[in-house]
């Protein structure tokens, strides 16, 4: 066997570097969904609704999806190790608060600024996979990577109800500071000194930036807000959509054909598998958030579960990826990258149809097996996809290439839960009228069934005129439970419908062949 040449060598200074701030990433990725187990305790303590209780996650999303594709320019003004550094120190800081807000209000504060200096961990993350490691080891940095972005909200329900049962919310907040302190220290030691720029603060693409910012922060509370609030019923709502068409408009020009400098290099998507490879990523983010959604609302609302119930259910689609995260990089050695895309999207998929022919017995013990094949399926896409679509990205470009890819990730999920939402609400509407359509007053079923519930509730020593009164409620609640399941399972199916339309852009991918046959196919 040939000696492994000096260029694919990393020293171990250089992986415990890579290694913080992809723990950096896991944290951000995990604060994402670490909430939504926990979301009915907060809104409790804090005095607020959990219709307005959704800013806690809005909020969140909307500041970090500005900042991915910023951070490769604030990086490059005040050096990668600097940058690090005082995003990790602040994101540690702004998590402390969160878990001493006093109202919604300071949450929703406090939350905007843990999702500003958060975002900027996950880019910077797979920044330092491009530039710190050779492309023989960057398959092994994908895997690590794709821990922190399928694995972490997978597992985040699970930690933050885990957490909120055994010692309150809060904590689910001060978790992060155990963490962040080993990625401030790996930071600190393992990556070099770099002086800063500033002066590219004057010559920077400012209204690249403003134009961007204002674009994908309204866009996002457009997506994430619009169905609570009757899309464009609303008129925040409206206002939010014709804000973000204008300003993600005038940015796409000015990025394409008049800045001098632009803010992110969106030619990339020029490049064949660059761009196929983050249409796949927008599918992927369907996918991966619009069901780490569904799935806790139906336990919570159809099935009854706690906070702790629902991480228990929901872990497993997180644990097995531990295993099979690793034993992906040695696949890709044998696998054209497109294949292991191609079967993992289909994988994925089968998941999400697996849960279409819900009922009320589908629970605890039926879901492990849908999300075990989740579990399966995620890692298969995650990690060919991210050396497929970045294989021969220059040094000089991978800050925008990092940024773009996901960003669009993030969007994606982002948009599949705005549909799901959407689409929960319609479809229950939809069932629970043909399901009353065949339940009259002069249908013999219908009558044998009040009937059932009067006497019921009479042998709990009800009186009979009040007794009617609550059988029509038990059945009307009967009706609704099962309009919700199949509202569920048509949710599941576009999830996974979604899933497979995205294994479609895999043809659009040319076949690559890495340094050391690692990130490519043979």
């Amino acid at each position: 066997m040939a000696p492994t040449p000096p260029s694919d060598q990393v020293s171990l200074r250089q992986w415990i570097g890579v290694l913080g701030a992809l723990l950096g990433a896991f944290m951000a990725v995990l604060d994402i969904q670490i909430t939504n187990a926990s979301l009915k305790d907060i809104t409790g303590a804090l005095g607020a609704t959990l219709d307005e209780g959704s800013w806690i996650s809005t909020s969140y999303l909307t500041t970090e999806i500005i900042i991915i594709p910023l951070s490769a320019w604030l990086a490059s003004i005040f050096s990668v190790r600097n940058y690090l550094l005082g995003t990790a120190a602040l994101f540690l800081f702004f998590s402390t608060a969160c878990g001493f807000a006093w109202n919604l209000e300071s949450m929703v504060v406090f939350r905007a600024f843990q999702g500003f200096t958060g975002g900027a961990l996950i880019p910077m993350a797979f920044q330092i996979i491009l530039t710190n490691l050779p492309p023989a080891k960057r398959p092994m940095g994908f895997a690590l990577f794709g821990v922190t972005a399928t694995f972490a909200p997978s597992i985040g329900p699970t930690i933050g109800g885990w957490l909120t049962e055994n010692y309150g919310w809060p904590l689910i907040f001060f978790i992060n500071l155990v963490p962040g302190a080993m990625l401030i220290g790996s930071t600190w030691y393992a990556m070099d000194k770099a002086p800063m720029d500033l002066s590219k603060l004057r010559g920077g693409d400012w209204w690249g930036v403003v134009t961007m910012a204002i674009g994908l922060a309204c866009l996002t509370v457009f997506l994430e807000e619009g169905e609570r609030k009757d899309w464009f019923g609303s008129l925040l709502i409206f206002r939010m959509a014709i804000v973000a068409a204008i300003s993600l408009t005038a940015f796409l020009c000015r990025e394409l054909w008049y800045a001098p400098r632009p803010l992110l290099n969106l030619r990339l998507l020029g490049r064949r598998n660059f761009a196929f490879g983050t249409v796949i990523n927008v599918g992927f983010g369907v996918g991966l958030y619009a069901s780490s959604f569904v799935l806790p609302l139906y336990l919570a609302q159809v099935q009854g579960y706690n906070s702790l119930q629902i991480g228990r259910t929901i872990m497993w689609a997180g644990l097995p990826q531990l295993l099979i995260m690793p034993l992906v990089p040695m696949l890709m050695k044998r696998f054209d990258s497109r294949l292991l895309i191609a079967v993992g999207l289909c994988i994925f998929g089968c998941s999400c149809m697996l849960n279409y022919f819900l009922d009320a017995d589908v629970a605890y013990d039926q879901l492990r097996i849908s999300q075990a094949v989740r579990a399966l399926g995620a890692p298969l896409v995650m990690v060919p996809l991210s050396a497929l679509a970045t294989g021969g990205i220059e040094p000089a470009n991978a800050g925008s290439a990092s940024g773009l890819f996901n960003m669009m990730r993030n969007l994606g999920g982002s948009i599949g839960i705005a549909l799901t939402s959407a689409l929960l609400t319609q479809r229950e509407h939809l069932h629970s009228n043909r399901i009353g359509e065949h339940v009259g007053a002069n249908d013999f079923l219908t009558h044998q069934r009040l009937e059932q519930y009067t006497h019921n509730f009479i042998g709990h020593g009800i009186d009979p005129l009040t007794a009617s009164r609550m059988a029509l409620g038990a059945l009307d609640a009967a009706i609704r439970k099962q309009a919700f399941l199949q509202a569920y399972g048509d949710c599941f199916f576009v999830i996974g419908a979604t899933l497979f339309t995205a294994t479609v852009a895999v043809l659009g991918c040319k076949k690559v062949i890495a340094a050391g046959g690692g990130a490519g196919a043979h």
